[in-house]
């Protein structure tokens, strides 16, 4: 059963997350980050078939979403009342959950990220301020989510990192974005598009062996 853990953010925003440990912090590990209105209970069946796949994973609520609704001076958050910035401020959330991960012991260049939708925007941004990042999966990107612009981002990215691009044609927004964003990746990219699996963590749920698929190719990439 995956452990609830707490952390808090520099700008004193309580987090909370659910640590599935492997047993081997040595072999590697995901940080996952859900879509909006999600919470990081979306990704409980993924966390099982990373486990299984022998690399823990942290998935966290993000400011707002799910337990993290608190900051350290008591004061409540919700993400539907948050303006464009208080949005683009959950990139704090990822880089706490990040530096957790690697106070766990988990190695920089052995941490792959992995994000729906909003999530996705934000795992972009992280890749591209890491370059030491070996991996990241992207579901359901925008090329500009409240103010989140993808396409410099893909752009900065190093040659060595490995990129997965998914979508879906049922989404056709996320679908267009990802053929754009692939156009000008400079990363290992590889790109999946589905016909009828919906929007961000959905597609794990309707697409057979999609799930099974992306916890190997992750598993290849952090060892």
């Amino acid at each position: 059963m995956a452990e609830k853990i707490n952390i808090t953010t520099e700008d004193g925003v309580q987090i909370v997350g659910l640590w599935e440990d492997a047993g081997a912090t040595e072999s590697g590990a995901v940080l996952l980050l859900h879509m909006m209105p999600a919470t990081k209970e979306s990704y409980a069946d993924f966390q099982s078939k990373l486990k299984a796949a022998g690399i823990s994973s942290l998935a966290i609520d993000f400011r707002g979403h799910g337990e993290s609704v608190r900051t350290a001076d008591g004061r409540n958050l919700d993400y539907k009342k948050f303006s464009d910035a208080e949005q683009q401020a959950k990139i704090k959330d990822l880089e706490a959950a990040r530096s957790w991960l690697l106070e766990k012991g988990v190695e920089p260049s052995r941490l792959a990220v992995v994000g729906a939708s909003i999530g996705a925007n934000l795992a972009l941004e992280s890749l591209a301020s890491h370059p030491e990042i070996p991996a990241g999966v992207i579901l359901s990107p925008g090329l500009n989510y409240r103010g989140i612009t993808t396409m410099p981002l893909v752009r900065a990215l190093a040659r060595d990192q490995n990129l997965y691009l998914v979508a879906s044609t049922d989404d056709p927004e996320s679908a267009e974005a990802v053929e754009k964003l692939a156009e000008v990746s400079l990363a290992e990219t590889q790109v999946k598009i589905f016909k009828t699996a919906g929007h961000g963590t959905t597609m794990l749920e309707r697409e057979p062996g999609f799930a099974d698929g992306l916890a190997a190719w992750l598993a290849a990439a952090v060892k």
